[in-house]
This record gives C-alpha cells, structure tokens and sequence, in this order.
C-alpha cells in the first residue's frame, strides 16, 4: 500500500509540475502577442495611423481628401489633401470696411466663363451672411492686399488650376487672427450687422442662456433681444448694442 500510495503521489506530483509549466508557456504567449499588439499600436501611431497619415487625419478632424486653408493675414490660399499639401496660391483678402468670412464653410456653387471683374471660375460658400467666393480678378496687382468686397481673389491661372480640382462640398477654412471669430480686435456690433464678430457674440449669448438661435452672423432682432436681455440682467444700462463694456460683462475676450 505504502509503494502503491508513492507510485500516485509520484504521478500526481509530475501531473502538477506539467500543469504549472504549461501555465507558464501559456503565459509566456500571451505576453508575446500582446506586446506584439502594443508593439504594432505605437508603431502605427507614430507614422501617423496607417496609410497616407489617414488615421492622424481623422484625429484631427481632417478631411482625408481635398479641402482648403485660406490664412487672412498670411494672404494664402493652400490646397490640402488629407494633412498633405497639394497646392499654394496667393491670395487677396476682403478690405477694412468688408472683411473676408471667417469661419469653416463648403463650397456650394460654382460658375465658369467670362465673368468680368471675378475671372473665368468662381466657388461659391456657404456663408449665411453674405455671398462669397474663391475667383479671379481683373485686378492682379490686388492680389497680396487687402482688396475685395470678402471675397478671395486669386490670379486667373490659378483660379482655373483650383477650380478643375475642387467638387461642390469641397470644405473650406478661412482663418484670421489669433481670436477665431474674432479675428484680431473687438468692434462695437448693432443690429443690422453682419459677419463673423456677430457670430462670436451670438455664440456667446447662446451658450449663457440669451439667445436660442443659430449663430449665423447676422444681428437681427433675436440677436437685438438677447442683447436687451442679457443687459438687463448684468446691470448695464438698456440698449440693443454691444460696446466694450457689454462685452466684457458678458467674458467675452481677446485672450480668451
């Protein structure tokens, strides 16, 4: 009985041992492959998420295919596609008195022809408070300045080269200065305004409980009634404008 019992226990201690061993290797494995799995994660997230930077792309929020950048300031217009630069023109931006759009629009219309002081090709936006586009001008040595009515001019080679390249749907970024909607500077606002300084303040209005509608940048009178509201509330004097001093009671600033 005794050499019975040590021949089980022998066979019963080997059956352990193979146990933890195969454990072990099964251990072993998954630890591999995951850090395979890791290995390959980083791997692609330093070249930018697979093919083409198209994952880096989505990240942020870029289009994987053509879309543009037109910089105010700069006085440049660049064709992107995905994070890849695909083109660069000059570009002449919208005067003092009538600023170019600024904001994310889609290009929705187009013609082509001769169109007299716009070229031969004109983009349309869709930009709720005015009609705007990407054209050709009549007047290249306007190109570098600030010179339009808001739209972007381009020389009219250029304007054609854009124009074979781009569909409707195209995006379409128009930036400023360092304050978004902003652009560089507060300016007083009243009703009948239009344009982006009147978008950032209805966002604002929005997001504090005044106002309800779109920010589309134009101040009409649910703009002027928020602004009414919004005075009464913080102790301002009653008024459908917005100064300084409203918009500093409202937080609405430049470093912002």
């Amino acid at each position: 009985m005794v050499g019975k019992n040590k021949h089980k226990g022998g066979e019963e201690g080997l059956s352990g041992k193979s146990r933890r061993m195969g454990g072990a290797i099964l251990l072993c494995a998954l630890l591999l492959a995951a850090g395979l799995v890791l290995g390959r994660a980083a791997a692609a997230q330093q070249s930018g998420g697979g093919q083409n930077g198209t994952e880096a792309a989505r990240r942020a929020n870029v289009p994987e295919g053509l879309w543009i950048l037109i910089s105010i300031h700069q006085k440049r217009l660049t064709l992107y596609e995905g994070t890849q630069v695909a083109a660069v023109y000059p570009v002449a931006t919208g005067a003092a008195g009538t600023p170019s759009p600024i904001g994310t629009w889609v290009v929705n219309s187009r013609f082509a022809g001769s169109l007299g002081g716009f070229g031969t090709r004109f983009l349309g936006l869709n930009v709720p408070w005015g009609q705007f586009g990407i054209h050709g001008t009549n007047k290249p040595d306007s190109i570098g300045s600030n010179a339009s009515h808001g739209c972007i001019r381009m020389f009219v080679d250029d304007s054609e080269k854009l124009y074979d390249r781009i569909p409707d749907g195209t995006r379409v970024v128009v930036e400023g200065g360092p304050f978004g909607l902003l652009d560089t500077h507060l300016i007083p606002l009243a009703p009948g305004a239009r344009g982006s300084h009147v978008a950032a303040l209805q966002q604002r209005l929005r997001a504090l409980g005044y106002y309800y509608g779109n920010a589309d940048g134009i101040y009409g009178a649910g703009t002027a009634q928020a602004v009414r509201a919004a005075r009464r509330a913080l102790g301002l004097p009653a008024s459908d404008g917005a100064d300084e001093q409203f918009y500093s009671a409202l937080g609405l600033i430049l470093f912002e």
